[in-house]
């Protein structure tokens, strides 16, 4: 399909732009135009009133047309063998400063990765030592509080003795003056 697109391209070009016009202003001449091509037919349809119309059928091109030769062969270039290797070095010029933006890329990550680690440790570190001063604070209030327990309960203690020893005192006085 798309040989026969071409083919039609090539041909529309080879009809001169004269011999068109000349084709819609004289009819006898048009009907001798319109079946001179090996590969494609034109007929013309009934007028309209727009203009003329024209029916194109395009026939299958024979391989070994001229054609249809130019038509897949690609356009010879002349490229030396400098050209080649000036573009296969720009190519590896390309391929190194691609990895090598990967590489600075795969640095920066790995350089902001560690950062990101490092500060999460440092978090970390702080709240450990804060955990650790407050457990700390709170063992030395408790400690604190047992202490002053203590003396309180022994300052009670000897006020007790105290007096358990007057009291034993003041009896011994009396029995000392009722005896």
């Amino acid at each position: 399909m798309a040989k026969t697109a071409i083919a039609y391209k090539e041909k529309m070009k080879e009809i001169s732009v004269l011999s068109l016009i000349c084709s819609c202003l004289y009819p006898e001449t048009r009907k001798n135009i319109m079946g001179d091509y090996e590969d494609m037919d034109i007929k013309p349809i009934n007028k309209r009133a727009s203009g003329q119309a024209f029916e194109v059928i395009l026939k299958p091109t024979s391989p070994v047309s001229e054609v249809a030769h130019c038509i897949t062969s690609p356009p010879k270039r002349d490229i030396s063998l400098e050209d080649i290797q000036k573009k296969l070095e720009a190519a590896e010029d390309r391929r190194r400063s691609q990895e090598a933006q990967v590489l600075r890329t795969l640095a920066e990550k790995r350089e902001h990765e560690r950062d990101v680690l490092m500060k999460a440790l440092e978090e970390n570190s702080n709240f450990s030592r804060m955990a650790e001063e407050k457990l700390q604070m709170k063992m030395e209030q408790i400690e604190e509080n047992r202490m002053a327990y203590l003396a309180a309960m022994m300052e009670r203690l000897q006020e007790k003795e105290k007096h358990a020893q007057e009291v034993r005192r003041n009896k011994e006085l009396r029995e000392a003056l009722t005896a």
